[in-house]
């Protein structure tokens, strides 16, 4: 008996892994958070399958599916939404799982930053601009962020954001983002990514907050911002320069002409 841990993706029924939709149609127990996950995504499952939503149970009453399944000799799918990795809740229930002396699997999913990102066809790196991308989010009731991780000290690198959660918080969190990035600096809202309520908005931190009303980008919202998502910006890897060699591509030199 196994649980597989599978990240169900941004929202699309599409959008999750050709191993973990292999994985769906193949087990008998499927624990899924129905809050994030759309019902789409069960069209997965086989027939037959029993469907647990998790949205409604606690952490003991989840291990307790899996002992139910550990003695019926079944396995599980514990399904995510975006990838299991990043703030998926996970960790405890693979320690309650270690000590049950049950195996697991994690299976990766695309994550709502990856999605949010194309949603507005947005690299978050360029050369010279960002090369690095800050995944993070503010504090809530159910964890709370560190203060040295805080948006406003990490804010100081000026570096790509990706702001989970952001909807509730855009106030404070624009505040905290104009102490280093400059009022130009390009903003970009999704509101559930890949889903088709999919909503998207485009406009800079000085105008962010006068463009949007008041709680209508709350719960699953991304933001992202830094000046990699300005368009006007140029520049260029120097991977496919026609000067540039590598292992797999060499220039070939000039002949000189007598």
């Amino acid at each position: 008996m196994k649980v597989y841990f599978i990240g169900a993706g941004p929202g699309a029924a599409d959008l999750i892994t050709l191993r973990g939709a292999r994985l769906l149609g193949e087990v008998s127990m499927v624990l899924y958070a129905g809050s994030l996950v759309p019902v789409a995504m069960l069209e997965h499952c086989k027939p037959g399958a029993e469907l647990i939503d998790t949205a409604q149970l606690d952490l003991e009453q989840q291990q307790a599916c899996y002992v139910r399944a550990r003695d019926a000799g079944i396995d599980v799918v514990r399904l995510h939404s975006g990838d299991p990795a990043i703030y998926g809740a996970t960790a405890e229930q693979m320690r309650r799982l270690d000590a049950l002396g049950i195996a697991y699997e994690v299976v990766p999913g695309v994550s709502s930053f990856t999605a949010a990102a194309a949603a507005i066809s947005a690299e978050l790196t360029k050369p010279e601009v960002s090369q690095s991308v800050i995944l993070t989010r503010v504090s809530g009731r159910a964890s709370a962020v560190p203060e040295l991780e805080s948006i406003a000290r990490l804010a100081e690198h000026r570096a790509t954001m990706c702001i989970f959660l952001s909807g509730p918080h855009l106030k404070k969190i624009v505040t905290d983002l104009l102490q280093h990035y400059p009022p130009e600096t390009p903003v970009s809202l999704v509101h559930r990514a890949s889903w088709p309520e999919q909503r998207v908005y485009q406009g800079t931190l000085g105008t962010v907050l006068e463009e949007t009303r008041r709680g209508a980008w709350n719960l699953t919202t991304m933001m992202l911002v830094g000046a990699a998502l300005d368009r006007s910006i140029a520049a260029e890897s120097s991977l496919y320069s026609k000067d540039f060699t590598h292992l797999f591509r060499v220039v070939a030199k000039q002949k000189d002409v007598a």
